[in-house]
């Protein structure tokens, strides 16, 4: 019988015990007269009675409460014993209000998280044991966990899990900077007193390392144009190189290098490829399966996609990874597990981002190329531009951001970017913002004009950052900008 009957049962009964009428003994003797005495009890009782049945339908409720109450309890009553046997157990020592504040509720278990939707951010800087055996276990290979917050974290795991499947890599390293990545790599994979080549056009704080830094530890470099294969080819004859390392497409020229021919001639001599894929991203190019051993990004650009978060990435094939994850554990250089998370999040739009920045850059690209202001457009997907045929041969899109030539002096092109007013000026890419620069007052103004004319940087040189905005904005934007400004 269900309770709700049997509840409904039980109310009537109670009901119609009150309320029943009552049967008077047959008498077996004469009825005695009733006195005022007799008469009073009478009416009492009788009111009684009436009271009674009028207050049945709230004894009912009564009960049904009472009833529900217990239900309520029994329910509850396992739960709040668990709770209580989990206090006693985790006080079992007696310890103090100040202890039980500092361990309560997480050392006998902690929530199970792996049912949660998001990849959780796990904000610890070392991880526990539950005893020795389990740590032993642990330094032989035998149990799957970290040691140390520089060694490793679940949520950085998680995302380099991500960047390593899209790439292709056999395992990827996600460090604080796309520096600390390149770095590292260097460090890491060139010993001393050996030999790198690298590309005259590429980002300037790379080539400082290599051209200050590196040679210090008696490491020196051939650097050259990105299409001299026959400069590549003398380079590995006259020394024992260990790295060729160039951007593709390259800052802020946007030069692409022919990562195949490349790798057909390193590989023989035994030196590593190693390809900045920044500019690219995985979606319009994969260098790992062209040959390349290596490809490291800026992960605070288009990984990242909104400009609040600085990451660095390495993949590669396994033995390289870890002998820079080896050397990364030493120097630092650590992601946050926050900003981990931050690229993790970015890398699901990355797809549906980029289509949009190529499409921006490539009708942008087309529509400078055609306007009387402008002396020269850089963008691998013009067929003007140097290297057009390696691009179409490697990549599927040529990326978000435009190169242009000002038909102007240093202040002309001045003007016209204190004329935009949709891009902000900045020295990034990637993000849904679209963002300008002059490379000549943004990255070089240190250098002197003689000094940039050595390594290619034009006073008139302009960097458009295409974001995801409407590109009729944008158009409109750069065009009223190019207006401001005297023709020549």
């Amino acid at each position: 019988m269900s309770i709700r009957r049997f509840d409904a049962i039980q109310t009537r009964e109670v009901a119609h015990y009150y309320t029943r009428p009552r049967r008077r003994p047959t008498p077996h003797r004469a009825a005695k007269p009733l006195d005022d005495s007799d008469r009073s009890k009478l009416h009492t009782m009788q009111a009684c009675m009436s009271m009674n049945a009028a207050a049945a339908p709230c004894i009912a409720r009564q009960q049904n409460q009472l009833r529900a109450g217990a239900r309520s309890a029994a329910a509850k009553a396992p739960a709040a014993s668990r709770r209580l046997m989990s206090v006693r157990a985790a006080n079992k020592e007696g310890w103090s209000d100040s202890t039980q504040a500092v361990h309560f509720g997480e050392r006998e278990g902690r929530p199970r998280v792996s049912d949660s939707l998001t990849t959780p951010v796990v904000m610890t800087s070392t991880y526990t044991f539950k005893d020795t055996a389990e740590l032993i276990a642990y330094q032989e290979g035998r149990y799957g966990s970290f040691e140390y917050g520089r060694y490793g974290n679940p949520t950085t795991r998680a995302c380099e899990e991500k960047i390593r499947l899209l790439e292709g890599g056999e395992d990827c390293l996600v460090s604080a900077s796309g520096m600390n990545s390149a770095i590292c790599m260097l460090l890491s994979l060139v010993p001393a007193g050996g030999h790198i080549v690298t590309t005259t056009d590429c980002y300037r704080r790379t080539r400082q390392f290599i051209q200050t830094f590196l040679p210090k530890m008696g490491i020196t470099s051939s650097v050259l144009d990105p299409s001299d294969y026959d400069g590549l080819e003398k380079a590995l004859n006259e020394h024992e190189c260990s790295i060729y390392f160039s951007e593709s497409p390259t800052n802020p020229y946007l030069r692409c290098v022919d990562v195949g021919r490349i790798a057909a001639l390193c590989k023989p001599k035994g030196c590593l490829v190693c390809i900045d894929g920044t500019f690219a991203t995985p979606i319009n190019f994969r260098p790992l399966t062209h040959g390349a051993d290596l490809v490291i990004h800026s992960a605070s650009k288009y990984f990242g996609g909104h400009n609040d978060v600085l990451a660095g990435c390495i993949v590669g094939n396994a033995e390289a990874i870890g002998k820079v994850r080896a050397f990364h554990n030493i120097m630092g250089g650590v992601i946050d597990p926050h900003a981990a998370y931050l690229v993790l999040r970015g890398l699901k739009t990355l797809s549906l981002r980029v289509a949009r920045h190529n499409e921006n850059a490539m009708r942008l690209a087309e529509r400078l190329e055609a306007h009387p202001k402008i002396d020269r457009v850089h963008y691998p997907g013009l067929k003007s531009h140097p290297d057009h045929e390696v691009a179409v041969k490697y990549m599927t899109g040529f990326g978000g951001v435009v190169s242009f030539e000002v038909k102007g002096d240093l202040w002309a092109t001045a003007k016209f970017i204190d004329s935009c007013k949709l891009p902000y000026i900045a020295p990034s890419l990637g993000g849904v913002e679209s963002l300008i620069e002059q490379p000549t007052v943004v990255s070089y103004w240190d250098q002197g004009p003689e000094k940039r004319a050595a390594i290619g940087i034009k006073d008139n040189l302009v960097r458009m950052a295409c974001g995801i905005e409407d590109y009729d904005d944008i158009e409109s934007d750069i065009l009223q900008a190019l207006d401001q400004i005297p023709q020549l």
